[in-house]
């Protein structure tokens, strides 16, 4: 029977070991979970064979086995915003993700991820997401319903052939030119979720104009060329014009903020607007736009 309540599996091919049980194996691996939560996933069936069948808490460590079990996270806060599911076909579902809400299961959060609310809503656990925003954005995400047609999907994105168009709230840019395109290397900074440019060939590439200019905020286009960790943001930071309610860039907002706003009072101001592609399969131009408003 299918698992409608998340995400799909994550699978390990068990490395070699001195292990006798696949229990023990899986206690070893990951230390941060208590053998009493292990044992409690195998009564409810959590822990299964590369075939989705339920493995006893006794079945013996086979190397180079496949095995399938599924992320938890105890007490698991709820994020109070919902999505919008804006198309649904046999092979894309695209959906309009709310600020605060991640794409994808991440630290703390597994049931409260875009990912696991569509797979329970739709009732498909072939749903993958082709691309990613961060969770503090908002606006479209598109996702493969399909392993079938995955593949003519995805290479949308590896060959840079769909247009994303972003809009944000940032402060005035008076002294520059618009519109205008800005490239650097970015590499990861510290702590490990922050991004932070470099010297060197430009790895990243973003074409920057203005919307609406009122007073000391203005509204911004912003058409990511690359697709690089929070590119969209570290490159406004560095015109000068960190995006509205930023708590990583320029600076962190306070240790250990990771780039979660303090409350749900103050979203980012940044909103993934528009995917633009000719469809792989039938060829024909598709465009998605955001309900959503900053």
């Amino acid at each position: 029977m299918r698992d409608y309540h998340g995400p799909a599996a994550s699978r390990l091919q068990l490395p070699p070991g001195p292990w006798r049980t696949v229990l023990d194996g899986l206690c070893a691996r990951f230390p941060a979970i208590s053998r009493e939560v292990w044992l409690d996933r195998f009564a409810r069936g959590r822990v299964q064979d590369a075939g989705g069948a339920s493995l006893a808490v006794d079945a013996p460590y086979r190397t180079g086995a496949e095995i399938r079990y599924f992320r938890e996270v105890a007490d698991e806060a709820p994020i109070p915003f919902q999505e919008t599911v804006l198309h649904v076909d046999a092979h894309l579902v695209v959906a309009d993700k709310p600020h605060f809400l991640p794409v994808i299961p991440a630290g703390g959060h597994v049931r409260e991820t875009l990912l696991a609310r569509l797979v329970q809503r739709l009732g498909n656990p072939d749903l993958v997401p082709l691309h990613r925003i961060d969770r503090d954005t908002a606006g479209l995400v598109l996702f493969s319903a399909n392993p079938a047609t995955r593949d003519a999907y995805q290479s949308l994105f590896r060959q840079r052939r769909i247009r994303k168009h972003y809009e944000a709230i940032a402060p005035a840019l008076p002294g520059l030119s618009f519109p205008l395109t800005h490239a650097s290397r970015l590499e990861k900074g510290e702590p490990f979720f922050r991004m932070r440019e470099v010297d060197g060939v430009p790895n990243s590439e973003t074409r920057i104009d203005v919307i609406e200019r009122a007073g000391a905020l203005w509204r911004y286009a912003l058409e990511p060329v690359t697709g690089r960790k929070h590119q969209l943001r570290v490159h406004m930071a560095a015109l000068g014009a960190p995006i509205l309610n930023d708590r990583v860039y320029p600076h962190l907002a306070s240790p250990g903020a990771g780039g979660m706003p303090a409350d749900f009072t103050q979203p980012l101001k940044l909103r993934a607007r528009a995917l633009v592609f000719d469809d792989p399969l039938s060829g024909v131009e598709r465009r998605f736009e955001s309900t959503l408003q900053l």
